[in-house]
């Protein structure tokens, strides 16, 4: 017969011969069966066996390679969106999905346009031991190596356990395809709708839309291999709240992700600044309140070129305040991350998801970073940064995971329920014999979801803002630290040699100038963030010279040095005027005409003298 062979493929609606040859490509047969069939190419799946394992991909790999023979019996199955005979998805038909198809036009961060352009190879030198060729020759020993080289990573001092994203997406896009059907794939926890072959869950489930049971395993790969703060002195005033009341702390990390050089294609998210949302904590507990600013910080801090990357909070408990010392509150032999900070962690990474054009939902994973403000063996504070790993995020978003009560270090795979089917969890761990073991994540070490990132200061700090005075920072009423126009007259005053933009360039005093409630700057400031962007001091002046500048300064100077309330009406107000006075009277401000017995003007809300 000589090359000429017979390939018979089994669908669900019935067999057929494809006429083939040992040396035609996967590739080349897999379009002969699309034809056959009747499917466009990203339609089916082929499989060498009946279970759905052994796929045949779209390569350029011999069917003789591939140990494809004549007369062999290969399976068909159709994806659940190209045929209504299958209703249920086929488990990996997502890999046979050319990627100009399957992702939305996906709007990536800068950073990963940046790396995806990037060569990412790791160059060495001839090495004179080995090499045995001219200068211009590459052999074994200095050709360049891949960004995802694992034995290149393992021995960097300090070892990389985990390659970059990107270096883990051109594992995934190399070889002879390129990636063509390369797809990164997120995890579901919950049961597929529309399966009308039977009633709906709990009277009923089938393998179509029945989730896979998850096994955790460590992740290879991590969205950002360094967190990087400007500066000592960002971490240093958070931590003064704690060194104050004892009480513990949250913050949200703005700053920005750029590439960290370290390892090949790697991402460093660098802090610039902590915003400490409204919040109420103790010694040992820490709970997030409403925060009717929110938007308006993320909306500042975008015009300023920051995003939100992160938070961090403090694990700390006071040897002696006196010097500082504090008391090693986790470590390898307790845990890292309690269950419940991970259950947190995996929240904001699903609420800040990394837009992604490999994955057909147009985001995988996230580049939300989580920091620990705890002690360390030295009896100093450490700062430890971590994410958790894309199968805890799932676990999280689908409502699977809980904290054990009575063990922090142990996490708790909720079991399915009438009003919820939860998939089997397991992970892999080894007995005392040394045997590898599959348990049931009931309970489970919630190390199988951290991944640890390492958190540095540079030998020569950075300042995305230059004010070397400190402004108040926001919701800290309880130290008697208020942001007001009293405590903006005072820091005027210290600020009194210094140029105007280096004035203004403090990120908790341009929040407070856009969302007090006395006068609140909202389209006005957008030239003034411009110039703290851009360091650029022509630009400060001219917004100097506007209209809303000259009204903070005279609110200023009205309240002088008086302490004032926690909004400053009435400190500003000076002496108050009887609230008894019957007739009607004009705001100085904008002139409008106030009923009598009001203090503040209706229109903008200024005090009356």
């Amino acid at each position: 017969m000589g090359d000429n062979i017979i390939i018979r493929v089994q669908s669900p609606d019935g067999m057929k011969k494809i006429p083939s040859t040992k040396r035609e490509t996967a590739a080349t047969f897999l379009k002969k069966v699309a034809k056959e069939f009747g499917f466009n190419s990203n339609g089916f799946s082929v499989y060498i066996n009946r279970n759905k394992t052994g796929e045949v991909l779209s390569q350029n790999k011999s069917l003789n390679l591939l140990k494809i023979k004549h007369g062999d019996m290969l399976f068909l199955f159709p994806s659940a969106s190209s045929s209504s005979s299958s209703s249920g998805e086929s488990s990996s038909s997502s890999s046979l999905i050319p990627r100009s198809s399957s992702a939305p036009q996906v709007q990536e961060d800068q950073i990963d346009q940046y790396l995806a352009k990037q060569d990412g190879k790791i160059y060495r030198n001839r090495d004179p031991q080995l090499c045995r060729h001219g200068a211009l020759g590459k052999c074994v020993h200095c050709v360049p190596l891949e960004p995802f080289d694992e034995d290149y990573l393992n021995h960097l001092d300090p070892p990389v356990k985990h390659m970059s994203f990107h270096a883990y997406l051109r594992k995934l896009t190399g070889g002879a395809d390129k990636g063509k059907f390369a797809a990164l794939e997120n995890i579901s926890c919950k049961i597929k709708s529309g399966c009308e072959g039977h009633p709906p869950w709990p009277e009923g489930i089938c393998t179509k839309c029945q989730p896979s049971a998850i096994t955790l395993n460590r992740q290879k790969y991590r969205h950002v291999d360094n967190i990087m703060f400007e500066n000592h002195t960002i971490a240093d005033r958070f931590l003064d709240f704690w060194r104050k009341t004892g009480s513990q702390r949250m913050g949200y990390l703005y700053g920005r992700y750029t590439e960290h050089t370290d390892i090949p294609l790697g991402i460093r998210a660098e802090v610039a600044a902590i915003y400490e949302p409204p919040q109420s904590a103790t010694q040992n507990s820490l709970e997030l309140l409403e925060d009717p600013k929110a938007a308006a910080v993320d909306e500042i801090a975008a015009k300023l070129g920051l995003c939100k990357v992160g938070w961090i909070f403090t694990d700390l408990l006071s040897e002696d305040t006196r010097i500082g010392t504090v008391r090693y509150t986790r470590n390898q032999d307790s845990f890292y991350l309690s269950a419940e900070e991970c259950i947190t962690s995996g929240y904001f990474q699903n609420q800040h998801s990394n837009p992604c054009r490999l994955s057909r939902d147009g985001y995988f994973g996230s580049k939300f970073v989580t920091v620990v403000a705890t002690g360390g063996p030295d009896n100093q504070v450490h700062f430890e940064g971590y994410q958790v790993s894309n199968q805890c995020m799932a676990l999280v978003r689908d409502e699977c995971l809980l904290p054990c009560k009575d063990a922090p270090e142990l996490g708790y795979a909720k079991e399915s329920s009438p009003e919820q089917y939860v998939p089997d969890v397991f992970y892999k761990d080894k007995d005392k014999f040394g045997n590898d073991v599959t348990f049931l994540a009931r309970p489970l070490p919630v190390e199988y979801l951290i991944i640890d990132i390492t958190t540095t200061f540079p030998k020569d700090p950075q300042y995305t803002f230059t004010s070397t005075q400190r402004f108040p920072i926001e919701n800290r009423d309880i130290l008697g630290e208020t942001q007001d126009f009293h405590s903006l007259a005072t820091y005027l005053s210290q600020c009194s040699s210094a140029s105007f933009l280096d004035i203004v360039s403090d990120f908790h005093l341009l929040l407070f100038l856009v969302t007090n409630e006395v006068m609140p700057l909202r389209d006005s400031i957008g030239l003034l963030l411009d110039a703290v962007k851009t360091s650029n001091e022509e630009l400060a002046q001219t917004w100097k010279k506007s209209e809303q500048w000259a009204t903070i300064e005279q609110l200023c100077s009205t309240v002088g040095g008086q302490p004032s309330s926690s909004l400053g009406y009435e400190a500003m107000g000076g002496p108050a005027a009887p609230a008894s006075s019957s007739a009607m009277w004009s705001c100085l401000h904008c002139t409008f005409m106030n009923q009598p017995g009001t203090e503040h003007c209706e229109i903008c809300s200024l005090p009356r003298s």
